[in-house]
């Protein structure tokens, strides 16, 4: 790794240094990390070197050779997450993270599931399938005033068939934060299974897993994170962990112990298979190294900081609306302008060399149908990012106001 900062405190953090290591910064105003961020070199070097190195010997002699390393992702993510190695399993992307976790669940009709009004689309139709195929229940929690969900009105809604609390943390559009660490002490008492889809959290903030009083957590390595595409982890908390057999196995995850039988890996592992992307996983492990050498600490400082600053500068044009949600927004700024349409204002971004993304209504659809919400604009800036970039978007923003449609 070039990059070796600590926990240094936030007006000491190197973002020249941060910068050299994402050469793509120069080529252009990157603000879509909540989409799929910009690798920093060692995690490409991570990449191209297993390939380069399957290449050479292939893909089975690359792995023997660099078992330790491969292993040592393990060590990576569990610091990451706060947790323990035998409670991580690396997968393909945290759809199939999530997947592998709530199918494990043996659903029952009348079970409910509690979730929230911004869940992430993935998750909100597998609850769908559930209710269609088993019969379960989904319930949604109400909102604070600020549009976050509300712990205690979620606590009301407790009772002796709520078989799992799942909620999306950073929603992926809206700026909203749920509190995710207050839901976690109401599930621990009521002894309700807690499953957090932190996507939008992890690289963003710090995460960690027993102070968020989660169960299971989902993440992906592509987003804040700054990994590969194509990588993902899970984590299950060691005491539920043993309780949940995998909707699907194969012999790594079970190994075939007799003619007639199988026996599952006493650790997260049962919810891996046993190919994999070795390289990709490397990244993985390089990104999360990366992280926590600047640290998240620094890292979410920084990013609500120049989230803020983005937000400020929008809100301050007439022409531009904010549409975020909660007291203390993520780094995930959604909008829209006035007299454009989001496809407009993309290709126009693309023309400016500025990187922006939208957000489809269908991603979480019961929040844009409650706030009639259409497509919105969607900026995610990163540590990486500087201030004259943001005011880059806003001045390019003002610019639209003048400009006829």
């Amino acid at each position: 790794m070039t990059l070796d900062i600590g926990t240094l405190d936030i007006g000491t953090l190197d973002i020249e240094r941060i910068r050299a290591d994402t050469p793509a910064v120069a080529e252009q105003c990157f603000l879509s990390s909540a989409g799929a961020s910009l690798m920093p070199n060692p995690v490409v070097e991570a990449v191209v070197e297993h390939v380069r190195l399957e290449q050479r010997i292939g893909g089975y002699g690359a792995a023997d050779q660099q078992q330790e390393r491969l292993d040592r992702v393990y060590d990576s993510i569990a610091a990451l997450l706060n947790a323990d190695r035998d409670e991580i399993a690396l997968v393909e992307n945290a759809t199939v993270a999530w997947q592998m976790a709530f199918y494990a669940f043996d659903w029952r009709p009348g079970d409910r599931i509690i979730t929230g009004q911004a869940e992430y689309a993935a998750n909100y139709v597998a609850y769908l399938q559930m209710a269609r195929r088993r019969g379960v229940v989904i319930d949604i929690a109400p909102n604070d005033p600020f549009g976050a969900i509300d712990p205690e009105a979620l606590r009301g809604m407790i009772d002796d068939r709520v078989k799992l609390i799942s909620i999306t943390w950073v929603p992926t559009n809206g700026g909203l934060t749920n509190p995710a660490a207050a839901i976690g002490r109401i599930a621990r008492e009521a002894g309700i299974p807690y499953l957090l889809d932190a996507c939008q959290a992890v690289g963003q903030m710090p995460v960690d897993v027993g102070a968020l009083g989660c169960d299971i957590l989902t993440g992906t390595g592509r987003k804040f994170l700054r990994g590969p595409r194509g990588t993902g982890f899970l984590y299950v908390r060691r005491a539920l962990l043993l309780q949940l057999e995998p909707p699907m196995i194969d012999h790594f995850a079970a190994p075939w112990t007799a003619t007639s039988g199988y026996t599952l890996r006493p650790d997260a592992r049962r919810f891996e298979t046993w190919e994999n992307n070795y390289a990709g996983r490397l990244g993985l492990g390089a990104a999360a190294d990366y992280a926590g050498a600047i640290g998240l600490a620094a890292i979410e400082i920084r990013c609500r900081a120049l989230a803020n600053r983005l937000r400020a500068g929008l809100g301050a044009l007439a022409n531009v609306t904010l549409h975020d949600l909660g007291k203390d927004p993520s780094a995930i700024v959604s909008f829209s302008v006035r007299d454009h349409s989001v496809r407009a204002v993309l290709a126009k971004a693309a023309e400016a060399n500025i990187v922006i993304s939208a957000s489809p209504p269908a991603s979480t659809r019961l929040d844009s149908e409650a706030r009639g919400l259409g497509f919105l604009l969607r900026a995610s800036p990163h540590y990486f990012n500087i201030e004259s970039e943001i005011d880059r978007l806003v001045e390019f923003c003002e610019r639209l106001g003048a400009a006829k449609p």
